[in-house]
């Protein structure tokens, strides 16, 4: 039951967010098309629920010739991004088309953070139970100072939220995701 109510409250959350923010989106691809050639939508592969690969969509930040697969640095200063993409970051205004994989099943609006292929391979058994819950938009690890975190205090937390995920954590999540986003608490 806590699942089907769980994957209803993210079909309604993000049908509404989309509906009232597809301004908001016309406007920002305008912005990546007039930053930089070539698409405004980012696509790779990222690691969902159970070690199952998908498709993860991001409004881009990036030039079109460096490696999506290179951690961002954390000093603030990213020479990979185009013109209008520290602006996108700074307001997590990149990750808006994830709620598209929201409603394809693929993403949850609270969860771990999706990982990189690469990511998994190294990881260990207990850090690997993030995977039995779908990855979120938004999470413990994002709220927590979100890039000040090192990655085994992430994972950590990510691992705390699939053993003990419910309603009313989620809603926390959210309105904190609220909070760190316009007080950009640990943005880089």
């Amino acid at each position: 039951m806590k699942n089907i109510s769980k994957r209803l409250f993210d079909i309604f959350f993000s049908v509404f967010f989309i509906l009232l923010a597809s301004p908001l989106f016309i406007v920002i691809a305008l912005i990546v098309k007039f930053s930089d050639k070539g698409p405004a939508l980012f696509k790779h592969e990222r690691i969902g629920q159970h070690g199952k690969p998908f498709v993860f969509f991001k409004f881009r930040s990036m030039k079109l010739n460096v490696n999506p697969y290179d951690l961002s640095p954390k000093s603030g200063k990213d020479p990979r991004l185009i013109k209008a993409g520290k602006f996108l970051r700074e307001y997590s205004l990149d990750e808006l088309p994830q709620f598209f994989n929201v409603l394809k099943g693929e993403m949850s609006i609270v969860g771990p953070r999706p990982l990189y292929p690469v990511q998994i391979a190294g990881m260990s058994e207990y850090h690997k139970q993030r995977l039995n819950v779908k990855p979120g938009i938004t999470g413990f690890s994002q709220v927590s100072m979100r890039s000040a975190l090192t990655s085994e205090e992430s994972l950590d937390l990510e691992v705390r939220y699939a053993r003990e995920h419910n309603f009313p954590v989620d809603m926390t999540v959210i309105f904190k995701t609220i909070g760190a986003v316009l007080f950009k608490k640990g943005i880089y």
